[in-house]
């Protein structure tokens, strides 16, 4: 059976969790290594387990604890050319990834890791560069997407191919226009290559889900322009407007930006 835990998503740090009984894969690390172990004993898992590391992109909130979890559990560290040369260039690592720890993905080409098989895909954003991942393993298919400028066509097939999502509901609209941020920052965010909204994220749900889905999970809301109640009845007013009934036609739940889940099971 496959298994799903985040460990955090927001801009504290990002970091999730896929597992079968035999193999283990981290998608982004922007939690610590001592925080992460303690997670592990909390749940009575071990990080043996754990064969690679896939990174989304490199902004420090996904990538800070990269070279350190590598090193320490001397694994690989699956990105995109450019997001590795990201890692190299972001102060933030302290520790970089050693040069035989490295693996190279591109969107569009499927990778066998283990028991999983890995489909990276372009997410926009203002990053170096920017992956999404649609994984299949144990009869079952999971795909995440965060740090979405926008939703593409091809984002839009694999959110229809997949049980499981991981998509982000980064902001409330309002809450950000009316909010601290310097206009700058608020027209960044809103750019084509910034974070999708609650809205537009359950329009991309409400408009490309098919009877596959079971699950969704909204990730990385930010702590001055969302809440976690508002996010998720945002989500559902759009659903509801497509005579879709989350609760009843798949779960839908909200990722806590700085605490871990419980252990999801996906059959």
């Amino acid at each position: 059976m496959l298994r799903f835990i985040s460990f955090g998503s927001g801009s504290s740090g990002n970091c999730y969790l896929l597992y079968t009984d035999t193999d283990a894969l981290i998608i982004d690390a922007g939690v610590g290594i001592r925080t992460l172990k303690k997670h592990f004993r909390d749940y009575g898992l071990s990080m043996s387990k754990v064969r690679r590391v896939l990174i989304t992109h490199d902004h420090a909130d996904h990538i800070k604890c990269v070279g350190s979890m590598s090193h320490e559990l001397q694994v690989p560290i699956y990105a995109t050319q450019i997001v590795h040369n990201g890692i190299d260039r972001n102060y933030c690592v302290a520790r970089k990834v050693d040069a035989s720890l490295r693996r190279y993905v591109e969107p569009g080409v499927t990778l066998q890791m283990g028991e999983f098989t890995v489909t990276p895909f372009t997410v926009p954003h203002d990053s170096s560069d920017n992956v999404g991942y649609f994984i299949e393993a144990d009869n079952t298919t999971f795909c995440l997407m965060t740090d979405v400028g926008r939703v593409t066509e091809e984002m839009e097939s694999f959110i229809g191919r997949t049980q499981y999502l991981v998509i982000e509901a980064n902001h409330d609209k309002e809450m950000l226009q009316q909010g601290p941020y310097p206009q700058f920052l608020k027209d960044r965010i809103v750019s084509g290559s910034g974070h999708l909204n609650n809205e537009l994220c359950g329009e991309a749900i409400a408009k490309n889900m098919t009877e596959k889905l079971r699950y969704v999970w909204l990730c990385h809301l930010s702590e001055e322009n969302n809440h976690p109640e508002l996010a998720r009845k945002t989500i559902e007013t759009v659903l509801r407007s497509y005579g879709i009934v989350a609760g009843k036609d798949f779960g839908l739940e909200v990722l806590k930006r700085t605490k871990p889940t419980g252990i999801f099971e996906l059959k």
